[in-house]
């Protein structure tokens, strides 16, 4: 049967950051969802599995074929699908062979059924496309599909699938959803996509503790995780009490031992008793107060230990919390106004013609539209990058936009220079305090954001971003949930839903627009 199994793996980044200590984990011919927290070494773990990353020490073991979505496609100059797909020479073979021109060697290796299966696949994601299609012409999303199609085209025992449905819209979400529903053979997916992972068989979740195996369900492992949290909170109350009953017996027992030294101290100073007793009660005095003391630190470690660990593996499982000041909008103030807008790359060729509509207040307004519908010129427009062929386009001052590159942050500055770049009215504590609400404590906020994960880099951008003292009176937001882990998703979520600013969010995540409590939707047409 296929297989892959991590043996006692032991696993450092570049930059000296342990992410695995003798791992040891197997993933079967299943549909198995791989989650944590950013930075935990989800994609870490698919690249040593395809062996583009070698362990320090342990092993990894493959039995069986497996193909690589990754996360994302960058077209080179003249590249088709053809070429993504590896298949540029067996095609060109093919047309050689009907126009008579193949030789009979190249015949006998011609694969006959390629373009039929090529065909399959490809309808299997949900594209519309030929081998001959430029990537370079396609949207993010439709050349996401077009890596997921070369990914099945030769049916292989295991995918592993690297953030698949992010830049997809709706259809090409569903479309992955009918594709892993329908795989029989094994497939390792890292996503944050709840509705994805509740078609799989098993979760396996990456933290600092190791790996940890739930069979079921998304749904089954978020109540799993539920009833762990609320047994490590269990765990940690029950090793406060026991350190602090430590901390009182140890006060008790020395408050004895003084009191019978003073009374010792006392009954020998009326010199009615022989110096050798004397010295010899107080040698075992001092005996008995010297492993008095040793036992009580032994206590007072262990209890310590044990609070330690009860902490840890609660701040594990206790989701991000986020809080953010009031933004102070007025209900009726109009924060965007788009105008009869049209605008385009090519002349004469608009992506956005004649559209128009108004955010007012706090208002949550979700811009929507298959991939390629003008969602990320709308963006340009809205942030002045792009200027309208025709129409008016009128934006507040006081927003703030975090595209999906977090262009926002300097990627040469850490995360603390960074907010007070963006803040210089803070101070440090301030600044300090708003990063740690995002998980960025003591030295994480002084990691560089040019080092930092997709995720990190984003919530990195929340902080500096959500965290100010005043917020924007706009958020602008595009795809925010491409890269956040799912605990930091939730967490985002939770603190979008107290922002008390108007929002406008770029997504297909159905459930985050839901836990956000979007309002209306601008739907963009095609073209």
């Amino acid at each position: 049967m296929p297989s892959i199994t991590f043996a006692n793996l032991h696993y450092t980044t570049p930059d000296a950051q342990p992410l695995f200590t003798g791992l040891d984990l197997g993933f079967a011919a299943e549909r198995t969802g791989l989650v944590g927290r950013n930075g935990v070494g989800k994609t870490s773990l698919l690249r040593l599995i395809a062996g583009e990353i070698e362990p320090q020490a342990g092993s990894v073991s493959v039995s069986g074929t497996f193909a690589v979505l990754r996360q994302s496609v960058r077209p080179g100059v003249g590249e088709t699908i053809a070429d993504l797909f590896g298949v540029a020479d067996a095609l060109a073979l093919l047309a050689r062979a009907e126009t008579g021109t193949a030789t009979v060697d190249e015949l006998a290796e011609a694969d006959w059924t390629l373009e039929s299966r090529i065909e399959t696949a490809l309808g299997r994601v949900g594209l519309d496309a030929t081998p001959e299609t430029l990537l370079a012409g396609l949207s993010g999303g439709q050349r996401t599909r077009a890596a997921l199609a070369a990914a099945i085209l030769a049916e292989p025992d295991f995918l592993l699938l690297d953030e698949p449905t992010n830049n997809l819209d709706r259809e090409g979400r569903e479309a992955v959803r009918d594709l892993v529903r329908d795989w029989r053979g094994g497939m390792i997916v890292v996503s944050h996509d709840r509705e994805l992972l509740e078609e799989m068989d098993a979760i396996v979740e990456l933290s600092s503790l190791g790996a940890a195996r739930y069979g079921g369900n998304w749904s089954a492992y978020r109540a799993r995780k539920d009833a762990e949290l609320a047994q490590a909170e269990q765990g940690l109350a029950d090793a406060e009490r026991h350190s602090a009953q430590v901390a009182r017996e140890i006060q008790g027992a020395s408050e004895r031992q003084a009191r019978k030294d003073k009374g010792g101290r006392k009954k020998a100073a009326k010199g009615d008793m022989p110096r050798i007793l004397i010295g010899a009660l107080k040698r075992r005095a001092e005996e008995t107060a010297g492993a008095g003391a040793r036992l009580a630190e032994r206590k007072r470690a262990e209890a310590g230990e044990t609070l330690v660990a009860a902490r840890a593996k609660v701040e594990v499982l206790q989701p991000l919390t986020v809080e953010i000041a009031p933004s102070g909008l007025a209900a009726n103030r109009t924060v965007v106004e788009v105008e009869e807008v049209s605008a385009g790359y090519a002349p004469g060729i608009p992506v956005v013609d004649g559209l128009s509509f108004t955010v007012t207040g706090p208002e949550r307004v979700a811009v929507t539209g298959p991939n390629g519908s003008g969602k990320s010129t709308l963006l340009a427009l809205l942030t002045g990058r792009l200027v309208p062929w025709a129409g008016r386009v009128r934006v507040v001052p006081e927003h703030a936009m975090l595209d999906q590159t977090v262009s926002l942050l300097d990627p040469a500055l850490s995360i603390r220079d960074n907010f007070r770049r963006l803040h210089p009215e803070t101070g440090e504590n301030e600044c300090r305090a708003a990063l740690a609400r995002f998980r960025f404590r003591a030295d994480a906020a002084l990691q560089l954001v040019g080092t930092l994960s997709g995720g990190q880099m984003l919530r990195a951008g929340l902080a500096c971003t959500l965290g100010a003292p005043k917020p924007p009176l706009l958020l602008i937001l595009d795809e925010p949930t491409n890269h956040l882990d799912i605990d930091s998703l939730e967490a985002v979520e939770a603190g979008l839903r107290g922002y008390d600013g108007a929002l406008l969010v770029v997504s297909h995540d159905a459930a985050f627009l839901e836990a956000i409590g979007v309002e209306r939707r601008v739907e963009l047409g095609g073209g």
